[in-house]
């Protein structure tokens, strides 16, 4: 039995708890032969594990992911489908990370959020007054978390709005919110983006490694199959036959262009993976020296799927003109997050624009200058439909968008600001003419003051 309903429908308060997710009870005896795991997991595409019990008693939990990841090793199906379950499980001994369904969904989060990369992702064991376990997906739970953060940034906009007491103590609650908020949500994104590059990384070694070996021993059956034909150009009547029916001829032609084209895709996935590890920076809590046009590399690549097809089916080019820069000692993993935010906003600007002047070509230039022996420029240009004076004064400030509801948070510019002029001492501003596009200036010491 389960229930299972929507995050996106349910009514969820500030002081919400974890009993009012889409909570899961799907259970199993561990008597079950192997393969009742495999026929609940297909029959309920969205069930992230089942409950084992010994004689309707607790015993713990096996998650999807572990249960294909193991079953697809060579053996393991035919080891483990027909034998009880109680097997695999001894030999998984998979760890459970249990809550109690009163804890309010902010605070699961946080806890979970603690996990090891290893569990980051497996599902949450809840337990009810009735001492009854079920499951609940932790994406689901993040779900639930980004819900209720947008309820806290409408009821805190709305206490802006209401008052007008004590205005410069609440700018500065504010300000410390906005501190707070980026260093939770760069520790949570610098984990996941970590856990998903690690897990893209380890399959795509195991096929790359491999993939050498394939195309050499594909190009020695190949150079054989040449010598048979050179030796034995009148070979029997059923090899001839077998020979057109897999078309031998095409067959020779292609597949070395087909292995090629799989070392490309491998190729690309590990630049992907790369770029993936070097935004998210987590082991550089401290300031490094680093290459800047490589964070905006990563950047760009990481944005890729979002320059092509705006609304109006145009695609963003992307002009850089680099300058040859010397190593910037920084925080590399706080500026990087700088140029999301500048290029995400560029983006949003030329795909909104669509009920106005158009541009013919949608553009976003990159250009980085050295000013001086002391300090770097960075400019961020589009010719989108450029910002207001009014609007621009506004800016930097905590909460303030002109973006529709639950588009933006308002937190972007003013992070990045916080980032650049408090950490690293440098400047940041914006140059805008209605109609002509926007231009952001990032400058940033080259060495941090002692």
């Amino acid at each position: 039995m389960h229930s299972m309903t929507n995050t996106q429908d349910l009514n969820l308060r500030l002081e919400s708890t974890l009993q009012e997710l889409p909570l899961w009870e799907v259970q199993v005896e561990l008597d079950r032969p192997g393969n009742v795991l495999t026929t609940l997991f297909e029959q309920e595409p969205l069930l992230p594990g089942v409950i084992l019990t010994r004689n309707q008693c607790f015993v713990g939990m096996i998650s999807r992911q572990r249960f294909f990841e193991h079953m697809s090793r060579p053996y393991s199906f035919g080891l483990y489908s027909k034998r009880p379950i109680d097997n695999l499980y001894n030999f998984l001994q998979p760890e459970v990370f249990i809550l109690a369904e009163d804890m309010p969904v902010v605070e699961a989060t946080q806890v979970a959020l603690q996990r090891s990369l290893e569990f980051f992702y497996e599902p949450i064991l809840v337990t009810t007054k009735s001492r009854r376990h079920k499951l609940v997906d932790f994406h689901q739970l993040l779900l639930a978390y980004s819900q209720i953060y947008a309820l806290t940034l409408t009821q805190l906009q709305q206490v802006e709005e209401q008052s007008k007491i004590a205005r410069a103590g609440f700018r500065d609650l504010k300000h410390n919110y906005t501190r707070l908020l980026q260093n939770e949500k760069m520790a949570a994104l610098g984990q996941l983006v970590a856990g998903i590059a690690h897990e893209i990384n380890n399959p795509i070694n195991f096929i790359a490694g491999n993939l050498v070996h394939a195309i050499d021993y594909t190009q020695n059956l190949l150079n054989l199959i040449s010598l048979y034909q050179q030796q034995y150009p009148h070979p029997a009547a059923e090899i001839q036959t077998a020979s057109t029916q897999i078309e031998l001829d095409y067959l020779i032609d292609d597949l070395p262009n087909l292995l090629a084209s799989m070392q490309i895709g491998c190729d690309r996935i590990g630049q992907i993976v790369r770029s993936l590890r070097n935004f998210s920076r987590l082991d550089e809590a401290e300031r490094k020296t680093v290459d800047i046009h490589e964070g905006i590399d990563s950047t760009l690549l990481i944005l890729k799927s979002r320059l092509k097809n705006l609304e109006n089916g145009k695609n963003v080019t992307i002009v850089k003109e680099y300058e040859n820069l010397p190593l910037v000692e920084c925080y590399a993993g706080l500026l990087n997050q700088v140029f999301m935010n500048i290029l995400n906003n560029a983006i949003d600007a030329l795909d909104e624009w669509v009920n106005g002047e158009i541009t013919d070509s949608p553009k976003i230039q990159i250009r980085t200058q050295v000013i001086d022996s002391d300090w770097i420029a960075i400019h961020i240009t589009d010719n989108g439909p450029g910002i207001p004076k009014k609007v621009q004064k506004q800016l930097f400030d905590p909460f303030f968008t002109t973006k529709p509801v639950g588009k933006g948070t308002g937190l972007g510019l003013s992070i990045s600001y916080q980032i650049v002029v408090e950490k690293h001492g440098g400047q940041l501003h914006c140059i805008s003419t209605v109609g002509k596009g926007s231009e952001f200036i990032i400058k940033i010491p080259i060495q941090s003051e002692k």
